[in-house]
């Protein structure tokens, strides 16, 4: 019984892998779909200079699917308003913070929201 369940569990930590494997290029598929059907006049401008789509794309190829949904979730709770642009009083940088209280240097800021 032991060993069924030594089998059972081996089996199951290699389908979750190809399971992974697959849902990143399907997410990656997805982006890109979005990419060729929704023109960017179309598209919700972004308030981080890399565009979500961009962001989630780069880290799901580079990190796989985990990385890339958290990315995703980072993003989506982050680029829906609620943010403030402001001068760091200390160092007179500016900087960004989001709705989840993150704070972003002006180098991650797009650039229309900074002029």
């Amino acid at each position: 019984m032991f060993w069924t369940r030594g089998k059972t569990w081996l089996y199951n930590k290699q389908s979750n892998g190809c399971f992974s494997e697959k849902m990143k290029y399907l997410i990656l598929l997805i982006i890109r779909l979005y990419w060729i059907l929704i023109p960017q006049s179309k598209r919700k401008k972004c308030i981080f200079k890399k565009s979500c789509s961009h962001y989630v794309f780069e880290t799901t190829q580079k990190e796989g699917f985990i990385k890339g949904l958290k990315a995703f979730q980072f993003r989506y709770k982050n680029c829906r308003g609620n943010f403030s642009i402001f001068q760091n009083p200390i160092d007179n940088k500016i900087q960004m913070i989001l709705p989840s209280q993150t704070i972003i240097d002006r180098e991650e800021i797009a650039e229309r929201l900074i002029k």
